[in-house]
């Protein structure tokens, strides 16, 4: 170990290790309760079964809340979570600050072209920004793989789904425009 990979003298590892699974079991509990919160603003039509639109919603926000009270209660019972044990992982290398800004910046372009130019170029350009981003080589392959995805997906949801997914430039074209 170098000086900049040491830990801080007297730094309990174990400690830091159950504040991060008290963090994790918090934030899935949070998730929970706005899924929970959120279902309930779901408009239930008159003509709904007994089984309406916010049943999904309402389980799955249960299952969060439960599953992160678990995660809680596991940590204070002083079960954690185990360490990762690969072979092609360095525990002490930094993060790659560069990919993980690459990436953020292919999702937010990804939202904003959805609206602009359809699902199909910007799915395109998140994948393929994403798997070069990611290392995937050469470009043209990546890009290629991307166009023909976005495109399947599109055409799934549009003709096979009966899903609605912005078409964008592709209006009007039979198989991609829900």
């Amino acid at each position: 170990m170098t000086a900049v990979d040491s830990p801080t003298p007297g730094a309990d590892p174990v400690r830091g290790r159950q504040i991060e699974e008290y963090v994790f079991g918090g934030l899935i509990v949070a998730l929970g309760i706005f899924t929970l919160v959120e279902a309930g603003t779901i408009r239930v039509p008159s003509s709904a079964s007994s089984v309406g639109p916010r049943a999904f919603p309402y389980a799955v926000g249960f299952l969060l809340v439960v599953t992160g009270l678990a995660a809680i209660v596991a940590t204070v019972r002083g079960k954690l979570g185990e360490l990762e044990d690969a072979e092609d992982v360095d525990a002490n290398a930094r993060t790659d600050w560069m990919t993980v800004v690459k990436l953020l910046a292919f999702l937010v372009a990804h939202l904003v072209l959805i609206d602009l130019v359809g699902w199909p170029v910007a799915a395109a350009l998140l994948f393929a920004g994403a798997a070069w981003t990611l290392g995937a080589r050469p470009w043209w392959k990546v890009l290629l793989i991307a166009v023909v995805l976005a495109v399947v997906i599109q055409i799934v949801f549009a003709s096979g789904l009966g899903l609605s997914l912005p078409a964008g430039i592709f209006e009007g074209v039979p198989l991609l425009d829900g």
